[in-house]
């Protein structure tokens, strides 16, 4: 793993969550709150069948290609909202898409661990998460302060700016793993 391009490939992914964060409430407004019931057993039941295989998935190559997966869900996720008109539809795909890559937290945080090793490395790696994380809460502040429009409007152009965002988080993934 090449460390500089893995920390910027997690501060973007944090600088993501930060950006999301404040769409989220606005495009699972259709959704009924049961639903969320169903995503959270979905979401633990799915947690548990990848540590059962934990065993067999920390390494580099495993990680690299199930991080991989989940970004590019992410991206699909982000490219349906835009393509489908709003309402229950494409709230429940986003819903859905997002408690896909869920699933898979747990298992990249602990091979996240695994793979770093050194609590340095993991320090530096936990503060540029939240420096990623704080830069993405204050991008999203000055979007929807500063942009004209409904909240739906200002949700959907912020998911352009979530496409750029995830393509370069998609680019420094592949270089983090990319042989020299």
């Amino acid at each position: 793993m090449r460390l500089r391009p893995y920390f910027g490939y997690k501060f973007l992914n944090s600088l993501f969550t930060g950006l999301a964060l404040g769409s989220i409430f606005v495009v699972y407004q259709p959704l009924q709150p049961s639903i969320y019931s169903v995503g959270g057993v979905v979401l633990a039941l799915g947690t548990m069948v990848i540590a059962r295989f934990y065993h067999k998935l920390m390494g580099p190559i495993p990680y690299f290609r199930i991080a991989l997966l989940v970004e590019l869900v992410i991206l699909l996720v982000i490219l349906l909202f835009l393509a489908i008109p709003y309402h229950y539809t494409s709230a429940l795909l986003v819903y859905s898409g997002y408690q896909l890559t869920f699933i898979f937290g747990s298992y990249l945080v602990r091979a996240e661990t695994v793979l770093l090793k050194r609590p340095l490395l993991l320090s530096r790696l936990d503060i540029i998460k939240q420096a990623g994380y704080l830069a993405g809460l204050l991008l999203g502040f000055l979007f929807y302060t500063f942009l004209p429009g409904s909240k739906e409007e200002q949700v959907y152009w912020l998911h352009y700016l979530l496409v750029a965002v995830e393509v370069g988080i998609i680019w420094l993934l592949v270089r983090s793993f990319k042989r020299r």
